[in-house]
């Protein structure tokens, strides 16, 4: 039996085949979900996830576009969803964003106002706007859940993840919060903390070269966290499985986590 037949949803955060909300759709579908799909406004953007959107199988898939750090593109993207489902069992947050530059080993010092204030808008406190406009389509729904992707980097410092790093503290508090206030409308938020993965976004971090290769020699499972672990866990988390979790980080990093040193 499909553990998300009947279940329709928004999916927020597909750059390519490799990013972490790819492995996240792929999951959903193949337990019966409907997925919806955002992409970054601008053509090239829109080929690049639509070409990742096919490959997953999706006949004709619903896109549109979203500049996560406008208040209209949200207020319209989320219009245009509530006009064409009737429901929203799940929201997928796997956005984030900063300068490049800044994300170096030894260059958090770098930081300056507006890298970290942006660096916040879009990685923590967009968690925050979508949920305001989910809101409302998860309650004729009955209820819902909303995820959101962090890293290991919110917790311990991680070289040259650097104001990524204190986003990701933020989002993680602000998916705390969420969860408090949304629980009497029957919809829990939840964050998966996923390990090293090679993704777009994880490449325009320094320093990292070297982290799959330590996690192999040391993480509990002696292996990298592949795309599909974090799949699994978000098809538990908008499934009835996980029916009295909210509020909480689950760790997917074949146990990173756990290790002093």
């Amino acid at each position: 039996m499909s553990l998300l037949a009947g279940k329709t949803g928004l999916v927020v955060g597909i750059a390519n085949d490799r990013s972490y909300a790819w492995h996240i759709a792929k999951a959903l579908i193949e337990q019966g979900a409907r997925c919806a799909f955002t992409h970054i406004p601008g053509e090239r953007s829109e080929h690049r996830t639509r070409r990742a959107v096919d490959s997953l199988g999706v006949q004709n898939p619903w896109l549109t576009p979203l500049d996560a750090g406008k208040d209209e593109d949200l207020d319209a993207a989320f219009a245009k969803y509530a006009e064409s489902f009737d429901r929203m069992d799940f929201l997928i947050h796997s956005i984030a964003f900063a300068e490049r530059d800044i994300l170096q080993p030894g260059k958090f010092m770098n930081t300056t106002r507006a890298n970290y204030l942006q660096a916040i808008d879009i990685s923590a406190f967009t968690l925050l706007a979508m949920a305001q406009r989910a809101r409302p389509i998860m309650q004729r729904s009955g209820g819902g859940s909303i995820m959101a992707m962090s890293y290991y980097g919110a917790e311990k410092v991680v070289a040259g993840y650097n104001v990524m790093g204190v986003a990701k503290a933020a989002l993680e508090c602000t998916g705390r919060y969420l969860a408090n206030e949304l629980g009497p409308d029957k919809i829990r938020v939840n964050l998966i903390s996923g390990g090293y993965l090679r993704t777009l976004a994880a490449s325009a971090v320094g320093g990292t070269d070297s982290i799959s290769a330590m996690v192999e020699q040391k993480a509990p499972l002696r292996r990298n966290v592949e795309g599909a672990d974090v799949g699994k866990t978000a098809v538990y988390l908008a499934s009835d499985l996980s029916s009295g979790v909210t509020g909480e980080v689950i760790y997917v990093d074949c146990g990173v986590n756990i290790l002093g040193a």
